[in-house]
């Protein structure tokens, strides 16, 4: 018979007998604690378990009603995933011209790294319906000189598609509170420079122009204002002032984006990062419970 395992996510403001209470909890019903990852992050503590089931003396329905009512009774939120319930969510993509941060998401994507599902790739031109046919990824497109129509058609497609999140692939339009509220905390943008510096047009001329010796990309949630949502990963790379040009500058950057963008969908769809007071926060731990639930009969 195979094992039956779940994870149990907790979240909600620090107090004490948080652990004993849940363990307590799940004991007294014959279900095992296979691993447990906690922390406390700017006064919110943080927990996922994973459980297994196989032998409770209750059903999974009673499971649940059970811890959240805990939850309700100490103030957290409590969710609970069973491993077999854990599908992959469902990745749409907004483009323009650029097609490097397309052919990285791609690439890991067929690699198994990408542990969701590339379900469209949507723009505002149609320069790169190739590289997402040539991945089997349906593509549309609509031109963007009608910033509403273009929005519409963007709302549209993505509900057509059931997306769970949209990444900016080097999408080079602002969406607008339209599009951006609906997906709140469910978008994510690549951003040619370490934010929150040479936020908006250009960022890449403006650091040469500047003198800088270190620029790099950001990798961030979108919210309604321009380039300022929380940000997720960042790297670096270096101009030899006097050098390198300002192409040189945007050669350097595009060999980092698509990476770390595609590294900063992965800890989303892996459930690594939660956004804490505005702020993007690690958990490292899910890491190890999904490699248990992928090692484990």
């Amino acid at each position: 018979m195979s094992r039956i395992l779940a994870i149990v996510h907790v979240q909600g403001r620090d107090q004490k007998g948080v652990v004993a209470r849940i363990s307590t909890y799940l004991a007294e019903r014959n279900i095992n604690i296979e691993d447990i990852e906690q922390r406390v992050v700017r006064g919110q503590f943080l927990m996922d378990m994973l459980i297994d089931i196989t032998d409770a003396t209750v059903t999974l329905d009673e499971l649940v009603t059970g811890l959240l009512a805990i939850g309700q009774e100490i103030g957290m939120e409590i969710r609970v995933t069973l491993h077999s319930e854990r599908q992959r969510q469902r990745v749409a993509i907004l483009v323009s011209k650029e097609p490097h941060c397309l052919e990285q998401l791609i690439a890991d994507w067929r690699s198994g790294d990408l542990r969701g599902d590339l379900v469209c790739v949507l723009s505002n031109h149609e320069v790169l319906r190739p590289v997402a046919e040539a991945a089997g990824i349906p593509f549309e497109w609509y031109p963007s000189e009608d910033k509403a129509a273009h929005e519409a058609f963007l709302l549209d497609r993505l509900a057509h598609y059931r997306a769970d999140l949209v990444v900016l692939a080097r999408y080079m339009q602002i969406l607008s509170p339209a599009v951006v509220q609906p997906y709140a905390g469910r978008i994510i943008n690549i951003h040619p420079s370490l934010l929150p510096y040479f936020p908006g047009a250009n960022p890449y001329r403006r650091a040469w122009e500047d003198g800088v010796r270190v620029t790099g990309c950001t990798a961030h949630f979108v919210t309604e204002e321009l380039d300022a949502g929380p940000i997720i990963l960042q790297d670096v790379f270096h101009i030899d002032v006097g050098v390198d040009t300002v192409e040189d500058v945007r050669r350097k950057g595009r060999a980092l984006e698509g990476v770390v963008l595609s590294r900063a969908v992965q800890l989303y769809l892996n459930g690594e990062i939660v956004v804490i007071d505005g702020k993007v926060v690690f958990k490292p731990g899910m890491r190890t419970l999904l490699r248990d639930l992928r090692d484990r009969p």
